[in-house]
Parts: structure tokens; sequence; C-alpha cells
């Protein structure tokens, strides 16, 4: 069965949590704490999102959510638009729909001119990191803030705005 991309469906935001917690529950050792802070902030999102700037991205297998990623250019701040909620799950990890999803991010934001994007994330996820500096990400911070309760590494990693002839050119 193909994997079909869509947005918001009826459950979307529940499968969200859930794929998270399937990964850093396990892997990471993340409770409470961290899936309260995914579904305030998920759902904040989802509430507000501008259709016309923000994305919302999904992808399914029949009826099965298997991955996701938002870009939340509307909220991002000063830094410009935020890459965030950027999860696959096990099932189809190493299958390349984490570089489908990234990539359909990044060129969401472009199309939009959102400038500058930026995430967060944790050292010891090496395989994102990778992505991410695949798709011009760089790390621009690191410290001991550790605001998902993970005893973790946090990092913040930015994308400089792409001039429009790039944009044109990379989307070639």
């Amino acid at each position: 069965m193909p994997i079909e991309f869509d947005g918001y469906r009826p459950g979307a935001l529940g499968g969200v949590l859930g794929l998270h917690m399937d990964y850093y529950a396990r892997e990471w050792d993340f409770g409470l704490a961290f899936e309260a802070k995914l579904a305030s902030e998920l759902s904040e999102y989802l509430a507000r999102m501008d259709p016309d700037r923000d994305l919302f991205l999904t992808a399914w297998r029949g009826d099965t959510l298997v991955g996701s990623v938002s870009m939340d250019a509307s909220g991002g701040g000063a830094d410009g638009a935020h890459l965030r909620w950027f999860v696959v799950s096990d099932r189809e990890r190493g299958s390349g729909l984490g570089k489908e999803l990234m990539a359909r991010a990044i060129a969401h934001a472009d199309q939009i001119g959102s400038g500058a994007v930026w995430l967060t994330t944790f050292a010891g996820l090496n395989a994102a990191r990778a992505l991410y500096q695949r798709y011009g990400f760089e790390l621009r911070s690191e410290s001991d803030a550790d605001q998902w309760q993970g005893g973790v590494r946090e990092q913040m990693f930015t994308r400089p705005a792409q001039p429009p002839a790039l944009r044109e050119s990379s989307q070639s």
C-alpha cells in the first residue's frame, strides 16, 4: 500500500503524539512531562495555524499514521519558521520517508519565503542530525537546558534564509 500525504485528519494529533512516545519513551525514557508538553504545544499550534503559511504534514499507509512534520511559519518568532514534530514510525525508518517529509517541509518554507528555519532537538539523535545537515541546518547552540525533562543536552539548529535564486535551483 503506498504512502499518502495529507494534513490534519481526525486522530492525527493523537497519532503524532503516539509516534513520538513509541520512540522517545522506549529509547530515551521520556515520560509524562514530555508527552504533556508535546500535546499542549501541538494542540495549540493546530488550533491557531495559518493554512496559507503553516504546514502540518502527515504520512499515512492506509489508515495508519506513519510520519509527520510541521512548519510553524506564523509563530516561529524572530528566528524564522520553526520546524517541529518531525517523526517517522519504527516500521518506516530507513525507507526514505523521513527524507521525503523533510524535503516537503523545506520546500514549503522556501515557497512561502519564510526566511530562516530553526529547530530544537537534543544530542544523540545522530540520524536526524545528519538529515538536518543534509538540508542545510547548522548547529547554532547547545546547552544543558532540557525542556523535555529527559536528561538530554538540548541543541538548536538553524538553516539560513535561502536567496530566491537558490530556492529556485534547489527545487529543480
